[in-house]
This record gives structure tokens, C-alpha cells and sequence, in this order.
């Protein structure tokens, strides 16, 4: 089964475990603009039915919908991104809201479903503090997994005997890595700034558009100035980020970043480069904006993101697919 079918499955399966108060929180109509584009990756209303709402049986309905959308590596990294909840809401005091309960909670994620997963065109969206995935399928076919944020606070936890939870530590290490491999001609044409931004530089745009306040311009090391073995580091940090997508998903991500042999990339860093220290990096390319950015909590909270600027919700499938039907 590909991953469209098995998301449509998962859908199907947790639209049947809802009564119909919770089916109208969570169901919506396709194409569903503007709430469909509509995200972001901070605690609050996400939009769609919330497990803290749900049956056991429910919620387990919900997690199944989001395994679909992962692969098991990626299924893994979210539900530690989820279980931090419980070690921010100690770092926090343990934080309550009057009527509203407790801030952390890692049941604090909610889903919606838009359009008839039973049909061609469909979406949905699993989205709470630092998980919010998003997928859209036309004519049955995975159209789109973006935007597909991860983000970790804090970033590195101790564990007993000398152990540390990090649940994007990957990211940071590879990302390092290539930094630090540049020389010093190619670090000054990788170097944004000596200070990290406070923030991924595209937040929870939905539209990533040229021009002021969008999409950013461009920036940093072209992939043709890679020697082989950074090109390989270069491999090894997208791979990092697509292994949080099912096989087949992947695989078209994959198909739509050009070639980094072909130069069609850009690698960019700010701040600095040791442990511990305020970082950020960006890999840009016509079909690809990653961002990662580690600057907040003394430089202990993480958010990552990968995004097509041309397709993310399935904008340029969904144009395609429109306009043939209505030709």
C-alpha cells in the first residue's frame, strides 16, 4: 500500500471512531482555504479536534493517522517531540491556565481532516507545539508533505547515567559538521551573520513569495563549491530530514531537490559553530527550503523545518489538477 492509501485508511478509520460533535470539529471541505494553510508550531488552537477531547480508542485513532504520514523513524522522533511536553512543563513550573488546564500537555495536538479521504482530493493536518505535519493527496496520489515542522524544547535533556534525549540532534550535527568542513573562502560565502536569527527566518508563512517578508533571497554557498566529500555531508543532512517521510513520500522529495553536483543548492550558516553556541543554517534551492534554527532557551531549543516554496499544500499539483478538469 502507498503512502496516499494508507493515509486515506488511517483517515477513514479515525473519521468512523468520532460521534458527530467530534467529526464537526475535525472535518472540513476540501480545498479549505484559508484554514488549510493556516499554521503554526507554538502551544494553542491549532484547528480540528484536539485529543485532550478524545476516547483512548480516539486518540490512538489520531496517532495511527499521524504514523501514516512518518515513517517509523519519523513516527519516533515525533512522539519524543510530544513526550517533551512533560519535560517543559517542569522547566516551566508547571504552568495552568484557569478554565483553559494545563499548557504542556502532550495531549495538546490536534487533527483535521479536510475533504472525503474516500475520494481523490483530500488533506490533513496533525499540528500541536513543535509537530505540525501537513498532506495533501489529488487524484489519490500524494501531492504534498509540506510544510513539515519538528522542533524540540529543550533540545538536549539529560538522561541517567550520562545519556541525552534529542530529538533533532541530527539535524544540529550534520548541519555542524558541513559548516565546519568549509574553508575559510567558502565559510565566508556560507556566513549570513555572526549572530544566529531568534527565529527560522520564514516562520509559519503559509505562502512562501518572492519579495520582502517571504521568501528569503537566495543566500550562501553554492553546491557547485562543495568539494566530494561535503557534497556527501550535504546528501547525508537532507536524507536526515527526509527520513522522517514514509519510503515512497521521500522518494518524491527527493526527485524535486536539483541535483547539488548541478549547483542548484545553497548551504548558509549564522552564528557560531561550536556546541552550545546560538546556530542557524538554511539549504535553499528552487523546490526546497530547509531551515533550522537553535538560538532560543541559551541556545537549547530547536525548530526545523522543510517546505517547498512552489508546492507546499499541493499548490502547483492542485493548479495542474484544476485547471485539466476545468479545461
Amino acid at each position: 500500500m502507498n503512502s496516499a492509501n494508507h493515509m486515506a485508511a488511517a483517515a477513514r478509520r479515525w473519521l468512523d471512531a468520532l460521534d458527530d460533535s467530534q467529526r464537526d470539529k475535525t472535518w472540513f471541505e476540501f480545498p479549505g482555504e484559508p484554514a488549510r494553510s493556516r499554521w503554526f508550531y507554538t502551544p494553542g488552537d491549532h484547528g480540528g479536534l484536539e485529543l485532550t477531547d478524545c476516547t483512548p480508542e480516539q486518540r490512538q485513532a489520531a496517532l495511527r493517522l499521524l504514523a501514516a504520514g512518518l515513517s517509523s523513524r519519523g513516527y519516533a522522533a515525533a512522539a519524543a517531540i510530544m513526550g517533551h511536553e512533560l519535560i517543559l512543563e517542569r522547566l516551566d513550573g508547571w504552568p495552568m491556565v484557569p478554565g483553559a488546564g494545563r499548557i504542556r500537555d502532550p495531549l495538546r495536538y490536534s487533527v483535521a481532516v479536510f475533504g472525503d479521504p474516500a475520494t481523490g482530493d483530500w488533506g490533513w493536518r496533525f499540528s500541536g507545539h513543535h509537530v505540525s505535519v501537513h498532506y495533501t493527496v489529488a487524484d489519490g496520489e500524494l501531492a504534498s508533505p509540506t510544510p513539515s515542522f519538528f522542533g524540540a524544547d529543550p533540545a538536549e535533556s539529560p538522561l541517567p547515567g550520562g545519556g541525552v534525549l534529542r530529538p533533532c540532534g541530527v539535524l544540529e550535527d550534520l548541519g555542524r559538521q558541513l559548516a565546519r568542513s568549509l574553508d575559510e573562502s567558502q565559510l565566508a560565502s556560507a556566513m549570513l551573520s555572526p549572530e544566529a536569527p531568534p527565529e527560522i527566518v520564514t516562520g509559519n508563512r503559509p505562502v512562501l513569495t518572492d519579495g520582502p517578508g517571504g521568501l528569503p533571497p537566495p543566500a550562501g554557498l553554492s553546491s557547485s563549491q562543495l568539494n566530494p566529500g561535503q557534497h556527501e555531508m550535504l546528501t547525508a543532512l537532507l536524507s536526515a530530514y527526509l527520513e522522517r517521510f514514509p519510503d515512497d513520500c521521500a522518494e518524491r522529495e527527493r526527485a524535486k531537490v536539483v541535483d547539488p553536483a548541478r549547483g542548484g543548492l545553497r548551504f548558509a550558516w549564522a552564528g557560531g559553530l561550536e556546541p552550545g553556541q546560538p546556530h542557524y543554517y538554511r539549504v535553499q534551492g528552487p523546490r526546497l527550503l530547509v531551515e533550522y534554527d537553535n538560538y532560543q532557551r541559551e541556545a537549547n531549543h530547536v525548530h526545523t523545518v522543510w517546505r517547498d516554496p512552489v508546492g507546499d499544500f499541493g499548490r502547483d499539483i492542485l493548479a495542474e489538477h484544476y485547471a485539466a478538469s476545468h479545461s
